[in-house]
């Protein structure tokens, strides 16, 4: 299984020298199968890219959403598949009692916000996510509810294997003074329990995680803790704040480092980072 970033941020970050190590664009990652089936992570501004360098020998893209706030929807008008009448894209998203995916996403895919209609995507096929474990072509997938505003999920990908944890946007140090707590406590552990790598969210530092409890998103030192707790092998660190520059990223995670031993190996996620598993 191979994965690859391509987009790590929050919220899109100001573009230039300052960001060109980490990137700017927002959550998208790519994981190919052992067979060349392509799954895809959430369709932040990083898709854009991703569409581009897929090539024309692909037929069929399974992309899902961990949720829908703008971060990781913007970039979906953009992605070139969803134009070729050569490409089949499904995509899968977290069900919501007062609307349906469609509904969900004609919102933003419309006048005002943006000039082409969802409708129009003809080759576009929405799925509202399975229950339990499922299998999209050699990818078997458990999406299960995570602690971040919203109903979002986190994934759990098993392929060739390898597994790779997917939590983007995930607070689960969330109403404890001590992190982490029992793993039968702690939001997530079962998506991510011993993966071959963890791709969780790390926005703040712990300073600056004081002062935004509530809004869904980790310290830099909970991410340590909860792969720690999770037994993860490799951890890759993800969902960095827009306000973070290049040095700023180097800098908060040497200091994580530091104050929580790492438990496995740790990776700043940048954009065009791959990772092969198995």
């Amino acid at each position: 299984m191979r994965v690859c970033l391509w987009g790590t941020r929050g919220s899109v970050a100001a573009s230039g020298a300052d960001t060109a190590r980490y990137g700017g664009n927002t959550s998208c990652v790519e994981v190919r199968g052992p067979d060349g089936s392509v799954l895809v992570l959430d369709a932040g501004t990083g898709i854009r890219r991703l569409g581009r360098a897929l090539g024309c020998g692909v037929r069929r893209i399974d992309l899902v959403l961990t949720h829908l706030h703008m971060d990781h929807i913007q970039g979906l008008g953009f992605f070139d598949p969803l134009f070729d009448p050569e490409v089949e894209t499904h995509l899968w998203g977290p069900a919501s009692t007062p609307l349906d995916l469609r509904g969900r996403l004609a919102r933003y895919l419309s006048p005002p916000l943006f000039p082409v209609h969802l409708r129009d995507m003809r080759r576009l096929i929405l799925h509202a996510l399975p229950a339990g474990e499922f299998a999209l072509g050699e990818f078997r997938i458990v999406a299960d509810r995570v602690c971040h505003p919203g109903f979002t999920v986190g994934y759990r990908i098993v392929a060739g294997g390898a597994t790779v944890a997917y939590l983007p946007d995930h607070e689960p140090a969330l109403g404890v003074t001590r992190f982490p707590m029992r793993a039968d406590w702690t939001s997530g552990y079962e998506l991510a329990r011993d993966a071959d790598l963890l791709v969780h969210d790390a926005q703040y530092s712990l300073g600056e995680y004081a002062d935004h409890v509530g809004w869904g998103h980790s310290a830099l030192d909970h991410a340590l803790a909860f792969a720690r707790l999770t037994r993860a092998r490799h951890l890759v660190t993800f969902h960095h704040d827009p306000a973070h520059d290049d040095d700023d990223i180097d800098r908060l995670t040497a200091e994580a480092k530091a104050a929580v031993p790492a438990p496995c190996a740790v990776t700043a996620g940048a954009e065009g980072a791959v990772f092969e598993l198995g």
